[in-house]
């Protein structure tokens, strides 16, 4: 073993990495777990013991200084790259800069902003309720019993046997009148759930809900409350008329129309050449739904309405595809 040669043959690795170069192949070839030195020492058993010291000393050295040298390399060869990195990230100032995406309220967020602005000034409180409900609340306080026809047009998703996702708002009116005794004037907004899907149904979408009960309150009192949000939520100048229709926990029952707001009545494919859009369901709340929370009719009475979020934003913003609010297509919502 002539450490002179190895001395040398050390030299002639470390001096061939040249400026910028990356040192740590060399490093594995010299200091490595089976590297040049590695074999060295392991060699150093067969030389007689008078010399197994003094050379085992000398490699010590030379390992040592290899190491500096190579650790010194190494601190170059990174001020290098860091120096190159920063480089390329230079910000040239004389470019155009880029104008950031600006983030706005989902058009559903801003109706649902909107519709409660407007009850709320009418004096009605905001309630809220379980979106896990039972089958009582969602259907049978609101004379719907098990064998109505109604259930059907509900498309229910079932959790288990007297569970349900609530496919409306109005279990909240429920759970609101069994809780406290006349004047109530309230609104529940909030999601409900459908087995629907198509370009005007998801199966889960938001509805605002509206209940007042009191003394002496008339179907005239509906239509004066209603009519005074269509005007708010679309314009003075709207047109509404009352149709009437059926829903089991009202009675009478009405929907409520508006003239097309696309078309201005002379009929399109929006109002389907009718000249009016439907935009909620209402009606005076039935007997048997204020008997079913113990208030006596004979003394009582109220009012009820129902509207689709969606459906305001679809017809207030233009809007003819309800899955669009889901798409969170930044192209769509930045429109709003």
């Amino acid at each position: 073993m002539d450490v002179e040669e190895i001395v040398a043959y050390v030299e002639k690795e470390l001096s061939g990495i040249k400026e910028g170069d990356d040192p740590n192949p060399v490093k594995v070839r010299l200091l490595g777990r089976k590297g040049l030195f590695s074999r060295l020492f392991d060699n150093l058993k067969d030389l007689p013991p008078e010399k197994r010291k003094e050379i085992g000393r000398r490699l010590n050295l030379l390992k040592a200084e290899t190491e500096k040298r190579i650790d010194r390399l190494q601190l170059l060869f990174e001020e290098e790259k860091r120096k190159k990195e920063e480089e390329s990230l230079k910000i040239d100032k004389t470019l155009p800069g880029k104008v950031p995406i600006v983030g706005k309220k989902h058009p559903i967020t801003t109706t649902f902003e909107e519709i409660i602005r407007i009850f709320t000034s009418l004096g009605f409180e905001v309630t809220e309720g379980p979106e896990i409900e039972l089958d009582y609340y969602n259907f049978e306080a609101l004379n719907i019993p098990k064998d109505h026809p109604a259930r059907d047009m509900q498309d229910t998703f079932y959790v288990k046997d007297g569970v349900v996702l609530r496919t409306h708002t109005s279990p909240v009116q429920i759970r609101v009148m069994e809780s406290r005794k006349p004047p109530i004037r309230i609104i529940a907004p909030g999601a409900v759930y459908r087995c629907d899907l198509d370009i005007s149904h998801t199966p889960m979408f938001h509805q605002v809900e509206g209940l007042m009960v009191d003394r002496n309150v008339r179907f005239s009192d509906l239509k004066g409350v209603l009519t005074l949000f269509a005007r708010e939520m679309f314009g003075d100048e709207v047109d509404v008329r009352f149709r009437p229709s059926y829903f089991p926990f009202t009675e009478p029952s009405a929907e409520m129309d508006i003239r097309c707001v696309i078309c201005e009545g002379k009929g399109c494919r929006v109002c389907k050449e009718t000249g009016w859009l439907e935009i909620l369901g209402a009606g005076m709340v039935h007997p048997q739904v204020l008997r079913n929370v113990r208030y006596d009719p004979e003394e009582v009475s109220g009012f009820a309405f129902g509207m689709g979020v969606e459906r305001i934003a679809m017809i207030k913003f233009g809007i003819d595809d309800i899955r669009q609010f889901y798409y969170n297509d930044i192209r769509f919502l930045s429109q709003f």
